[in-house]
């Protein structure tokens, strides 16, 4: 962006306008930036993504997100991720979408997307907007925060970890009497499939149970764990890229047994996890961890979704 106001003829979202609220914002048609995290290199808080801002942009010399306006014809994502590229070099392939945060102020929004480093995104001072890029402890902020930013943080400083949505593969394919016990293994691929084109779409928030503790998110783009057993843990030999959304599990033997440990290996994490399971048993099993459960029905309804 050019927050002194000057427009550029390629970047037809640039310029200033007034929300509801008689407040002055920049970006025609929104804006959005990266709330980017990363575990910390000690095992201790995580670390944010932040930039230093100049002194001649808007709200200068403070720190804050990577991002600017956004594009007519451009998603929140793609928007927040090209801004953050264009004034830091980050590497979008090295990071994974979590959710995004909609802060509306009627005709002007911001958006935060937030997300995970998978990698080294090489991000550093790539324009004469930031003073700085650096990597901050979450719980050590510096000052000044860019206003905006400081009244987001507030809301979504807890939001550590990504939603987990941990299937039941056996019991989602065995609720449909369409022949999957023919083949097994290419039943769960085609659930796999699913899932996995489920985990690039994200999940609207109006969608999760709302039994699911969860921050205020308008958008989801969960942590899927698909676990197969027996006949079709072949179904698992599916090596996905580093910033997939999905992940399959073969259990070696109890295929409730390894869900459970997935939902285990969460219990003391800030983030909620949903289970999609009928078995009664299990979910209890799984709520004893926290988790909440939900029947096939939920996952079948958003697969077919479009």
């Amino acid at each position: 962006m050019d927050a002194t106001g000057r427009g550029r003829p390629d970047r037809d979202g640039d310029g200033w306008v007034r929300c509801a609220q008689g407040h002055r914002h920049w970006g025609r048609s929104g804006a959005a930036g990266l709330l980017l995290r990363r575990a910390a290199p000690d095992g201790g808080h995580a670390e944010l993504l932040l930039q230093h801002r100049a002194e001649w942009s808007h709200h200068g010399s403070t720190w804050g997100l990577l991002g600017g306006a956004r594009r007519t014809d451009e998603t929140a994502v793609t928007a927040a991720l090209r801004e953050a590229r264009e004034e830091s070099g980050l590497h979008p392939g090295a990071v994974r979408v979590d959710g995004r945060y909609d802060d509306d102020h009627g005709v002007w929004s911001y958006v935060t997307v937030l997300a995970e480093a998978v990698g080294d995104v090489g991000a550093h001072a790539a324009s004469g907007e930031s003073v700085e890029v650096a990597w901050w402890p979450a719980d050590g902020l510096p000052t000044p925060l860019h206003p905006g930013f400081a009244l987001t943080w507030a809301v979504l400083r807890d939001v550590t970890t990504p939603l987990r949505v941990v299937v039941d593969a056996a019991n989602v394919v065995g609720s449909r009497p369409d022949g999957w016990w023919r083949d097994r293994a290419g039943a769960a691929r085609r659930l796999i499939d699913g899932v996995a084109g489920l985990g690039e779409r994200g999940v609207a928030d109006s969608a999760l149970p709302g039994a699911l503790r969860r921050a205020p998110l308008r958008h989801w783009w969960p942590r899927f764990v698909v676990v197969v057993e027996g006949a079709a843990r072949g179904a698992a030999d599916d090596p996905r890229s580093p910033i997939s959304q999905l992940r399959v599990v073969a259990a070696p033997g109890s295929g409730d047994d390894a869900i459970v440990t997935a939902v285990a290996d969460r219990a003391d994490a800030s983030g909620p996890t949903l289970v999609v399971t009928a078995d009664r048993e299990l979910r209890a099993r799984c709520e004893s961890h926290g988790a909440v459960a939900v029947g096939p029905r939920w996952l079948w309804e958003l697969l077919e979704a479009r």
